[in-house]
């Protein structure tokens, strides 16, 4: 699965990846380091945290780390205006508009008038492509008929819980603690995708880097890549890796179980080429609804956004 041919002997490659304290990507990466699956690929990863997400763009940007995790859609910004930044998918999980169980709404119409709450700011992608399927399949323009209000992930799960809203968006692994607690998905980002045009899952996230350090360190970047298998077919297979992760993951139980399980369902699968003509797909319909503020001036997704290993 991962390659026959041996990575000769000889200096480990160092790689800095940059990463948030409390994300997701941290528990694949302590799973990696665990194991020594980056020993065993020929690299030394150093995992760098960050206390947000625009600190890690900026790093990268200005060549003090030599990998991030971030999306496609700013990626794609980057190399339109010049930039060589690419991605490797990590994962297609996406989040999901969210209500109690007892909920009496059922399908995006009935958003209508009720409140929202909304995590990641108005040009969230996941928001966008399901006011793009209401506008589509039931006219409604959910900012304008909607009491939205804008939070942190946290914060929005928090007030979902007290009742404070009808409804909330949230990132993947807050949808699935919230799953876990007595609420159900209204529609997920992902069936968003799909009616609006996807094939099959796409990574939200991928593994992002520039071309020349690529082009520099290819040993560096198919390790690193092989390693990341290697842990995702672990925590694919093993619920014990799970158990040990609980106090990173900060979950346990029900709770545990339905993170371990979304996060499962995350994993890449698809061909590379599939998942960037699908984004490309995606692409056109969040420039259609984010516009400048969201995309610049390039009404197209920028060639080279999904990276392609060069033939050995």
């Amino acid at each position: 699965m991962f390659g026959s041919r041996p990575i000769a002997a000889s200096a480990a490659s160092k790689i800095r990846i940059g990463v948030l304290k409390f994300g997701t990507v941290s528990w694949e990466l302590h799973t990696l380091k665990e194991h020594k699956f980056d020993a065993a690929n020929g690299i030394d990863l150093e995992v760098i945290f960050f206390a947000g997400e625009d600190a890690t763009n900026v790093a990268i940007l200005a060549g003090a780390i030599d990998m991030i995790v971030t999306d496609w859609l700013w990626v794609s910004r980057q190399r339109s205006e010049g930039g060589d930044v690419t991605l490797a998918p990590y994962s297609t999980a996406v989040g999901a508009i969210m209500v109690k169980e007892a909920s009496p709404i059922r399908t995006i119409a009935d958003l209508k008038g009720r409140k929202i709450g909304v995590a990641g700011g108005a040009l969230d992608k996941s928001w966008l492509l399901i006011q793009a399927l209401a506008r589509r399949d039931h006219g409604l323009d959910l900012p304008a008929t909607s009491d939205v209000v804008f939070g942190a992930p946290p914060l929005i799960s928090e007030k979902a819980i007290q009742g404070e809203l009808d409804a909330v968006l949230n990132f993947w692994h807050f949808c699935a603690r919230l799953e876990a607690n007595g609420f159900r998905r209204l529609i997920g980002a992902d069936d968003a995708q799909k009616a609006l045009g996807a094939s099959g899952p796409v990574s939200a996230l991928g593994y992002v880097f520039h071309d020349k350090w690529a082009n520099e360190n290819p040993n560096a970047v198919r390790g690193f890549l092989k390693a990341s298998a290697q842990a995702k077919d672990l925590l694919a297979r093993s619920d014990e890796e799970w158990l040990r992760l609980a106090p990173i993951v900060r979950a346990e139980g029900k709770e545990l179980a339905k993170l371990r399980d979304r996060y499962r369902e995350g994993i890449p699968r698809r061909p590379i080429a599939e998942e960037a003509a699908d984004a490309g797909r995606l692409y056109r319909v969040l420039a259609g609804i984010g516009g400048e503020k969201l995309v610049g001036s390039a009404p197209e997704m920028a060639p080279g956004t999904f990276w392609q290993e060069p033939p050995k």
